[in-house]
């Protein structure tokens, strides 16, 4: 695919100044190691033109500009010597303020060039706080002066000028909005972050979207984990100069949240998006770290001290899956990533949105953008504005939400429609068809943390199936997250005959579904088994079952000889758990059925198991059993008798969604099983 021209048009016409051609951005940024925003600032300033000739005269002079100003760490010496030998010189580079308190001033660390102790006015920090913690690219002067005895640094700031777009005009970015479809602007949004759409699937570009509602919504918790290199932590770094992104590792909740001794607010207080990369490296000093960021992140608030502290900062979480995405579903869930002391339903409940890293490609050149885009500084500061401004109640126009929503899922499903519309129609003017689409990626985002919290907490988390209902037509969608394929495991239709499925604990410790498939021929009696691996106590039960299926069939059907037929059982394990004892009562009941000729019911479970004997064995877990065997798409539970008493454990909405029956025995189980009266 190629890209669209006439977006190029459209950019320069309604965004006269404030775009830039991304491949000078490329062009530029592989030589000097800036912050995207500080190039595309320079670039906005002398390169805002569709002119060649411009173009290429301002390309010479940002490239002077970072030549003469920009300082290499490997220069730094030289540079210094150039501000002592001309008394003042201008340098772009990252400014970090400290309080020193024994000489009662602030003093600038100025990274590149090395310099821990410049003088910087006190008017400037209080100008731009964001000084004081994690520093700013500036445009700085620095002058030079040694006195004889001075306990201070030589250097000191007289200017400073960060780099960053001084105001913020909505009403002509709404303006400018208006000439732009949706799909035209969402490429337009793509393409500010350095992306190509026209090389990338729909659903990517809203993959792309949803990384960036955290920087329009207050206190959003997003998570992201997939395969590396699909620039998960790209924007979060060097999008906006109001996010700061912590790389793996050690942090305290003093730098984080609040630091008792300096008593000043930490990270979330000063920038409006705080990014953990590689999660799997997070851990806090401090023993209460996590739990002072559950709170936070259910609030806005933390308690320090005697203090209640406000933030607003959104707080995103991203990292690896090393693991192919369905053998985590199926043997583990999507957060496995994160560290033993974050895995906990209470924190994960806390997470807005899910997105899903593994859709999104791996980077290579052609998905980098050579078009125009925002100039990043712009659009930060344009994402910066949207805070302001709630979207939230954009549902309640035409839509309500399923019946299978929390209060919790209510709250995050609401935030991620609100920032997904500030996004794409920030003058308010979306329609019903906006909105259900942002609906209907808001209620999968959420899902997959839901459908994640089952996984570890268990039936606190059932209601899953989320939904919402159109307020015109009153029809119900339900929303599903792709990854599971839950649904289809078990076919509506009728199932052949010797065909049952079963939920038991596999091997691994979980819960999975299993799929018994007899096939039965002429013959004289002989049995085989196959799908159980190395398993020797998952082939000695379903050997058992051979032997009461030979003993027993009489009772099932005076026509029916064991001795006439050959029999092969093959199992499949649906949710790769691994192979499960609990398989004799359901192979049984699958040799009558195949011997027989008869199918089971539509959609149905079996539960439990059997001694050799014929006694029958209670469900372990039953309410866990009936979720996954609702969610693979079973109608239809047989239960034993001897379960009935662990059915108050049960969640009534859980047990209501299927037609149950109770058998006594083995034989019991086969007439229930087949219909049979």
């Amino acid at each position: 695919m190629t890209s669209d021209p006439s977006l190029d048009a459209l950019l320069t016409r309604h965004f006269a100044g404030k775009v830039v051609r991304k491949d000078l951005t490329k062009l530029i940024k592989e030589g000097a190691n800036v912050p995207v925003y500080v190039l595309e600032y320079l670039l906005g300033m002398y390169c805002a033109s569709d002119d060649e000739e411009t173009i290429r005269d301002g390309l010479e002079t940002v490239k002077t500009i970072l030549t003469e100003n920009y300082v290499r760490p490997d220069e730094a010496e030289k540079v210094k010597s150039k501000i002592k030998e001309r008394g003042s010189y201008k340098v772009i580079d990252k400014v970090t303020v400290r309080l020193n308190e024994r000489r009662d001033l602030y003093e600038a660390l100025i990274s590149n060039l090395g310099i821990k102790d410049a003088e910087i006015p006190g008017s400037y920090v209080k100008q731009f706080e964001k000084l004081l913690v994690g520093g700013i690219w500036c445009i700085v002067t620095l002058h030079y002066f040694f006195e004889e005895g001075s306990k201070g640094s030589p250097f000191t700031i007289s200017d400073l000028k960060p780099i960053q777009m001084p105001n913020m005009d909505l009403e002509a970015l709404f303006e400018g909005r208006r000439g732009f479809s949706e799909g035209q602007w969402l490429d337009v949004l793509c393409r500010s972050t350095g992306m190509e759409p026209a090389n990338l699937d729909e659903r990517v570009k809203w993959h792309l979207l949803a990384r960036m509602v955290p920087f329009v919504e207050n206190n959003y918790n997003a998570c992201e984990l997939g395969p590396r290199g699909t620039g998960k932590s790209h924007i979060y770094k060097e999008i906006s100069p109001n996010s700061i992104l912590i790389s793996g590792g050690q942090t305290t909740v003093a730098n984080l949240f609040y630091n008792m001794a300096r008593r000043t607010v930490g990270l979330v207080g000063l920038w409006d998006l705080v990014a953990f990369d590689e999660v799997a490296g997070i851990s806090f000093k401090d023993k209460d770290g996590v739990q002072i960021m559950k709170d936070f992140m259910a609030s806005g608030s933390f308690a320090r001290g005697k203090d209640a502290i406000q933030a607003s900062a959104s707080m995103v979480f991203v990292g690896n899956i090393n693991q192919p995405v369905d053998t985590l579903v199926k043997t583990s869930h999507l957060l496995a990533p994160f560290p033993e002391t974050m895995i906990d339903s209470a924190f994960f409940d806390r997470f807005h949105a899910y997105i899903p890293g593994w859709e999104v490609p791996k980077m290579r050149p052609e998905f980098f953008t050579n078009q125009y885009g925002l100039i990043t500084d712009y659009l930060a500061e344009f994402m910066r504005e949207m805070r302001k401004r709630n979207f939230s109640d954009a549902i309640d126009r035409w839509f309500k939400l399923g019946r299978d929503l929390n209060q919790r899922d209510t709250i995050a499903v609401r935030r991620t429609v609100s920032g997904l519309l500030k996004l794409l129609y920030p003058a308010g003017d979306f329609d019903k068809e906006a909105t259900r689409r942002c609906l209907n990626y808001a209620l999968e985002t959420r899902r997959r943390v839901k459908e994640q919290l089952k996984k570890i907490g268990g039936m606190e988390f059932f209601d899953v199936h989320f939904s919402y209902i159109d307020q015109e037509t009153l029809e119900e969608t339900f929303v599903s997250v792709p990854e599971q394929g839950g649904d289809k495991l078990i076919p509506s239709g009728p199932l052949n005959p010797g065909v049952l499925h079963t939920v038991a604990t596999g091997s691994g410790g979980h819960l999975g579904l299993y799929r018994l498939e007899t096939q039965t021929t002429a013959g004289n009696g002989r049995f085989n088994a196959s799908g159980l691996g190395t398993n020797s106590t998952a082939k000695e039960s379903v050997k058992v079952a051979f032997d009461y299926f030979k003993a027993n069939l009489s009772r099932v059907s005076g026509l029916a000889k064991a001795g006439d037929h050959d029999y092969h059982l093959h199992t499949v394990e649906l949710h790769n758990t691994g192979a499960t004892k609990a398989m004799t009562l359901p192979s049984f009941v699958a040799l009558c059925s195949g011997v027989l000729g008869k199918p089971a019911q539509a959609q149905l479970v079996v539960l439990g198991d059997m001694s050799l004997g014929g006694s029958v064995i209670p469900v372990e877990n039953l309410a866990g059993c009936l979720q996954v065997a609702f969610d693979s798409g079973a109608k239809r539970i047989l239960l034993p008798m001897a379960s009935v008493g662990d059915i108050p454990s049960i969640p009534g909405e859980l047990f209501a969604k299927f037609q149950t029956s109770f058998y006594a025995d083995p034989v019991d189980a086969v007439f229930k099983a087949l219909g049979v009266e």
